[in-house]
């Protein structure tokens, strides 16, 4: 876990609402004491192009696309 940023778990972070995520600062987001993901709200357009950069980057590792994902979920249920 990140010494420099908070975070919330899951459960919490799902009851939030869009307006309260739009005040929100950047967090890591766990499930039972397991990193699962940064939220990263931007203040600036700046910190937004980083962040969609190291996106970019972290996608042309792996990972399945949100379609992706919904199919397979459409598909099983």
């Amino acid at each position: 876990m990140s010494e420099f940023i908070p975070s919330i778990t899951i459960t919490d972070f799902k009851r939030l609402k869009v307006a309260e995520l739009k005040q929100m600062k950047c967090c890591e987001v766990t499930s039972d004491g397991e990193y699962l993901f940064t939220f990263i709200n931007p203040q600036t357009d700046y910190v937004r192009r980083q962040s969609e950069y190291m996106g970019e980057m972290s996608n042309t590792v792996g990972g399945k696309t949100p379609q992706e994902i919904l199919e397979a979920m459409l598909a099983s249920a």
